[in-house]
């Protein structure tokens, strides 16, 4: 019989503790706190992620259903529905937003040599929000309209191997061009938006960062021409421009020159209009890298599908944060252990392995092996076989 740690301390061994406690420290979080840590809760929190518990009741019943086990997830304190709430609402989410971060930042170093579905040498990002719904009686601080509360959740996501750059969490009201106020643009990477984020003068802002932006025009958006480059209309590219904007105000926030890609889509037979400052690719790249933007949808589906983050365990602003940062604090430590041991599995398979898996002992890869040797056979050299006759 195997006597190791339990899968679910074997993934936790991946999340750096040390920092994590400089993230505590950071924020005084465990101040007059003498049971159940801040890592407690952390522990606690993945857990509900990675079984897809409903309810901190749901929480603690199976948690303690596994009471002589705790220790052994390194669950040092107490477990109860109240304490967990408690942590939730009152300790400080950034936190957990912090060593979210760190995690993020190890992600990125794993997969900055992936290949997607685009060969480019620049760093690649696509960026795009989705809206949390919440019911106003009980989330009323965030109001979205007048029977409706949400927040929503602003992510920049690097499409080698779809790991979340940057995350923001917002009211529901703010517009997504807001957003590019807040952000730090790469120099030299590309950023892929959609037409809600078209505003000229927060486009040359990137520009002026010495990084590249690929969207898609407004229908009303007036250009004066000075240029066409020639093109292969076979691969769906109908023209290749060099434009300035016409009208007066547009000009005032972007004066210099932009390249303006006319493609028909084969697939659905629509005609896409593309604005860059990037002068060098070519126009089906061009194509290609925004078609590449739905990774960031196809992202946001998933971590709804799969992770808890449309149903909260907790109403106030701090617990929905709270929850939020740990949920996507799961999904890249889960991504970054896939990338370290060189697990083909896809996440999806990943996580539902682990939900059920979580407390045997199991060494950590044998897990994802289709065919492995029990090492209860092992154990039990003397028990009867069948048609041993």
């Amino acid at each position: 019989m195997n006597k190791g740690k339990m899968v679910f301390s074997q993934l936790m061994e991946f999340a750096p503790l040390h920092e994590f406690r400089k993230c505590v420290e950071r924020y005084n979080g465990e101040y007059r706190i003498k049971e159940f840590s801040c890592w407690d809760q952390f522990l606690c929190m993945s857990f509900a992620q990675l079984t897809f518990r409903e309810s901190l009741r749901d929480i603690k019943t199976c948690l303690r259903t596994q009471k002589q086990k705790l220790y052994h997830l390194g669950i040092r304190g107490g477990v109860s529905r109240n304490t967990l709430a408690n942590a939730n609402s009152r300790r400080d989410w950034r936190i957990y937003q912090d060593f979210a971060l760190i995690l993020i930042q190890t992600a990125k170093k794993l997969y900055a040599n992936d290949k997607f579905s685009v060969s480019l040498d620049n760093a690649t990002y696509a960026l795009d929000s989705t809206t949390i719904d919440l019911c106003l009686s009980l989330f009323d601080w965030a109001r979205f309209r007048k029977t409706k509360a949400a927040i929503k959740l602003h992510t920049i996501l690097d499409l080698r191997g779809n790991i979340p750059s940057v995350v923001l969490i917002s009211s529901g009201k703010l517009h997504d061009v807001n957003i590019l106020d807040e952000l730090v643009f790469e120099a030299g990477a590309i950023y892929i938006m959609d037409r809600g984020y078209l505003d000229f003068a927060r486009l040359y802002k990137v520009d002026q960062s010495s990084a590249f932006f690929v969207t898609r025009s407004k229908k009303n958006t007036k250009f004066i021409r000075h240029k066409s480059c020639e093109t292969d209309r076979s691969t769906g590219v109908i023209a290749d421009q060099i434009v300035t904007l016409a009208t007066q105000k547009s000009k005032e926030g972007y004066p210099d020159k932009l390249r303006r890609v006319v493609y028909r889509d084969f697939t659905t037979n629509k005609r896409l209009t593309f604005i860059t400052n990037n002068f060098t690719l070519s126009t089906k790249t061009i194509a290609d890298i925004y078609k590449a933007r739905w990774q960031v949808e196809l992202f946001f589906k998933w971590i709804k599908q799969h992770l808890r983050i449309k149903s909260f365990f907790g109403t106030s602003e701090n617990a929905v944060k709270t929850q939020v940062w740990i949920c996507i604090a799961t999904y890249v430590l889960v991504a970054t252990v896939k990338k370290r041991l060189k697990i083909d599995h896809s996440l999806y398979s990943i996580l539902q392995i682990l939900s059920i898996s979580i407390f045997e002992k199991t060494p950590f890869l044998q897990l994802f092996y289709d065919q492995f040797i029990s090492s209860d056979e092992e154990g039990a050299p003397n028990q009867l076989k069948l048609f041993d006759c």
